[in-house]
């Protein structure tokens, strides 16, 4: 068994090996800053029809609530910026980068089960659960809390020297570890997110209305139709929307994957408009087997596709 002073070291190392791109830790206690933000973006209605965002409060706030006895976040990031030469063509529909290969819950979950059980093969008696944006964890409040990076003002996590384009994940433990330090925003005088947010949803800097923002639309919204009064402000975006990371000035330092999970699909970058338009449900489930897209579904991508391609039209 490892000593106590190696146990951080190792946890670092190990997180490495397994792929992440960076590991923070931070002390398990409430997030005293957050709640009144979190509070204040509710008031307002921001998670729009995201209801899910209103539950649980108490337990996005404080992780001793998630896990017994929790003493320690451990927050991992894992790249999934894909190569240039396999990004999609501008002119052809979009999807967000982070889609292009395998859903990433199961691959991060895989990772993040081998971690907790190499810790306890080699720290000793550990209790903890493992978080992939499935349940009330503020992710990018941790990462930031263990040194990741600093919340930018499109409420991205951006890590200097890396960008922003990748997955947060965590592991809540009851151990006591070695606890890393925040480090300051280095967004200076840039608006260029906000700049170039088609829909606005940058309120102001560090604030996004969810409930106006393209992904909400083509992802968390369930409704049948998209508001009307949207159309012609999605560009090309039927999945997700990459705008503001890719104006970002701090994504020029980053770099492809690699992540052999997160490879795009080949057939990808082949879809021309039209093939998006007359894709099938059986074309839909073999090229997106365990995709993100699943999320929206077949016709909830069709409903999109409509949307975004003749968006005078009703789309019933």
């Amino acid at each position: 068994m490892l000593l106590h002073a190696e146990w951080t070291p190792y946890i670092k190392r190990r997180a490495a090996e397994l792929g992440f791109m960076a590991c923070g830790i931070s002390r398990a206690e409430f997030l005293e800053e957050e709640a009144p933000r979190l509070e204040n973006w509710l008031k307002k209605g921001m998670q729009g029809k995201m209801s899910y965002m209103e539950n649980h409060f108490d337990k996005r706030l404080d992780p001793r609530l998630l896990v017994d006895g929790a003493k320690s976040v451990i927050s991992l990031l894992l790249n999934y910026y894909p190569p240039a030469e396999a990004q999609q063509p501008p002119e052809t529909l979009q999807i967000s980068k982070y889609a292009y290969g395998r859903d990433y819950h199961f691959v991060i979950k895989d990772k993040l089960k081998t971690l907790l059980a190499d810790m306890q093969a080699n720290i000793g008696e550990i209790s903890g659960r493992c978080f992939v944006d499935s349940a009330p964890v503020l992710d990018k409040a941790w990462a930031k809390k263990g040194g990741l990076g600093w919340v930018g003002k499109n409420a991205n996590l951006i890590t200097p020297g890396a960008g922003s384009f990748y997955f947060i994940a965590e592991l809540i433990v009851d151990v006591e570890l070695d606890y890393d330090g925040a480090i300051r925003d280095y967004c200076g005088t840039c608006t260029k997110c906000l700049d170039a947010c088609p829909t606005q949803a940058i309120t102001e800097p560090y604030v996004v209305d969810g409930s106006k923002c393209i992904s909400y639309f083509t992802i968390e919204l369930k409704d049948q139709l998209i508001p009307q009064h949207m159309a012609g402000q999605f560009g090309n975006w039927v999945f997700g929307c990459d705008i503001c990371q890719d104006v970002c000035p701090w994504n020029r330092f980053s770099k492809a994957t690699q992540e052999p999970q997160f490879q795009p699909r080949p057939e990808l970058n082949k879809l021309s408009v039209t093939d998006w338009q007359e894709i099938t449900h059986e074309v839909f489930q073999e090229l997106f087997r365990q995709s993100p897209l699943k999320r929206t579904g077949y016709e909830g991508l069709k409903r999109n596709i409509r949307f975004v391609t003749d968006p005078s039209q009703p789309q019933s």
